[in-house]
């Protein structure tokens, strides 16, 4: 049986380095992703989510080199395959989102993997927030929901009314809880082995899984996908991928899960910028209420660590 408490406590010594680890993941991640969709306008969504996976491996084996190997028992094992299949389908569900929604009415329904956070980690690997560390994260999640502040006018709820006509947002708010109970997993996987093993381990078994699915809804052949400049565009979105495993993976390894992943919601805010400068999506003037309450919540966080 799969023992889900946790081995050890975070490295109280080094807790204040995942704050600027964090802001590197949230902005890599946010980067990845706007130029994944550009590259989804010429490609398909399945493909891309696998290369963006998969070139961002040899980053990430070179970053072994640097690390030494560390014992595996049976809990890294189970923790790593039960988040596994989970992974894969909040991979799916994430890129679809990209593809068919605009990045500033899919991105911020991320902001409920926090509040899942709240409860997840404390059910599975008994971690309680304290309660002002516990308003910064509603205050990040408050603020993630506040960046479509053009919907408040038809009402609060509106947002939410609104996932019947956007399917993107509704694959978002699936892959938010997901994303909180495969944190969760990670987090465990973590300390039974090490954040950089767990990271380059752990997606690489996601690429090899995978590629068997993204090959075949391609439709195309491994020569074919290198001549279709899928492999180009995938390039940039890889290489800051493989900054955000990492990065990742390290900064939860220092901190309650719930800390971590709520300042890492950040690059929503840097999401709406990439809409708006690479997308023309419009109302990015409109979600100051939305960035103060997410910055209010972040340095709460901080200060109650």
């Amino acid at each position: 049986m799969l023992s889900l408490r946790v081995k050890k406590p975070y490295n109280e010594g080094m807790e204040q380095i995942w704050v600027p680890l964090t802001l590197a993941t949230a902005f890599s991640i946010a980067t990845s992703d706007a130029f994944a969709k550009k590259a989804l306008v010429a490609h398909d969504e399945y493909l891309i989510a696998w290369l963006r996976l998969a070139l961002a491996l040899p980053f990430l084996f070179l970053s072994l080199l640097f690390v030494p190997l560390p014992p595996l028992d049976r809990d890294f094992f189970l923790a790593s395959f039960i988040a596994l299949p989970f992974e894969i389908i909040a991979m799916i569900l994430y890129i679809k989102a990209l593809k068919i929604s605009p990045l500033s009415l899919t991105l911020p329904f991320l902001s409920l993997t926090p509040v899942f956070l709240i409860v997840v980690p404390y059910l599975l690997l008994g971690e309680k927030v304290s309660a002002a560390g516990g308003a910064g994260v509603l205050l990040i999640a408050a603020g993630s929901y506040t960046l479509n502040l053009k919907e408040f006018r038809k009402g609060i709820s509106e947002p939410f009314l609104a996932i019947r006509k956007e399917r993107g947002s509704l694959y978002m708010i699936l892959v938010a809880f997901i994303f909180s109970f495969t944190s969760t997993l990670g987090k465990k996987a973590i300390e039974h082995s090490s954040p950089v093993f767990f990271g380059t381990f752990y997606y690489t078994v996601v690429v090899l899984v995978f590629a068997p699915l993204a090959l075949r809804k391609s439709g195309l052949k491994v020569r074919e996908i290198i001549g279709s400049g899928a492999v180009r565009a995938s390039l940039i979105p890889g290489i800051c991928h493989s900054v955000v495993i990492i990065t990742h993976m390290i900064a939860v390894s220092m901190t309650k899960v719930a800390y971590m992943i709520s300042v890492k919601r950040l690059s929503l805010l840097i999401g709406v910028f990439y809409g708006h400068l690479l997308f023309r999506e419009p109302g990015i003037g409109e979600r100051l209420a939305g960035t103060m309450l997410m910055l209010a919540g972040f340095v709460l966080i901080v200060l109650s660590h």
